[in-house]
């Protein structure tokens, strides 16, 4: 093995991970019908959007997976095209 697969290798599974974490930290988002019929008014609209920890969260949670996405794909195309 070379050391950029090792590298990449270790940056895979940290992100991953951390993906794992994310997601386990956010709340569930399926309220039902009570829901869907009393609560959803202020969803989307809502003053406080993108200050709340859970937004954050959300945000976080995209950009690692832009991250693995990224890395994945360059780890692939650099072992296919260097062996």
């Amino acid at each position: 093995m070379e050391v950029y697969e090792i590298i990449l290798g270790i940056a895979l599974v940290v992100t991953a991970i951390s993906i794992v974490i994310l997601v386990l930290l956010q709340e569930s988002k399926s309220d039902g019908l009570s829901g869907a019929i009393a609560g959803g008014a202020e969803t989307f609209f809502g003053k406080n959007k993108g200050r709340t920890m859970e937004d954050k969260l959300v945000k976080f949670t995209k950009v690692f997976a832009v991250i693995f996405f990224v890395l994945s794909l360059f780890t692939t195309m650099l072992i296919l095209f260097l062996r």
